[in-house]
């Protein structure tokens, strides 16, 4: 059978004005995990979303492998679903990042206030209760993370591939295979690390999911490295 190695995107720069940037933490847990790679796995193809940090995560990837890697062709339909909207559909007053940062700094830990906060905005968009506020709904992104993730394979032919994208379309793709509710699936997306590591083992018509969010990579150079947003 042959390999989809599903790979999170390395942090992304949370705070900045560019949060589609890798931060300095990112680029390094990409390289980690290209040289961890390097003598272990050669995917064929690699294919990843069209966000800025997806591309970065393959060129550090790319730099830490060593050798010659394959480019990355872009699919789109492994771009994450729009955290921004989801958000403020949510929470309205935070369109204006000085109100949320204002609001978020009442709390003894603001990373928690806002964790909590954005687990409740993604949980009130996979509702269905209120589609008509969301130009992307729950079922939209996942229709269309798995239309992309078909024909990935059909493009791919019964080879090894590499998926570089985000939480979201993982989590996606480990519910349809594992056939679980939508709660489960969102459970899921809340524990995948920064550049780790999803395997599905695919041949024909039959895929299984082998090995979920793997980070034994990072933790075995660094356990610092190890981060989840």
């Amino acid at each position: 059978m042959a390999t989809i190695y599903l790979v999170r995107h390395g942090q992304a720069s949370f705070g900045k004005e560019n949060y589609d940037q890798l931060s300095k933490t990112g680029w390094e847990q990409g390289k980690v995990l290209g040289r961890w790679m390097a003598g272990r796995i050669a995917p064929q193809a690699v294919f990843g979303g069209d966000l800025e940090r997806h591309r970065e995560t393959v060129e550090a990837i790319a730099s830490g492998f060593g050798s010659e890697f394959p480019d990355m062709q872009v699919v789109p339909g492994f771009n994450e679903f729009d955290h921004h909207e989801v958000l403020i559909r949510s929470r309205p007053e935070w369109v204006d990042r000085n109100v949320m940062a204002r609001d978020l700094q009442a709390f003894p830990k603001p990373a928690r206030a806002f964790q909590e906060a954005f687990v409740h905005a993604v949980q009130r968009w996979a509702s269905c209760e209120h589609d008509q506020d969301y130009d992307e709904t729950w079922p939209a992104f996942r229709e269309r993370v798995l239309r992309a993730f078909d024909e990935m394979i059909d493009y791919a032919g019964g080879g090894d591939v590499l998926v570089a994208t985000s939480g979201g379309p993982i989590s996606v793709i480990c519910q349809h295979l594992l056939g679980l509710t939508d709660e489960r699936a969102l459970a899921l997306n809340e524990v995948i690390a920064n550049a780790s590591m999803s395997r599905v083992l695919y041949s024909g018509s039959r895929r299984s999911l082998s090995v979920f969010n793997n980070y034994s990579h990072l933790e075995a150079e660094d356990p610092a490295l190890v981060t989840f947003r």
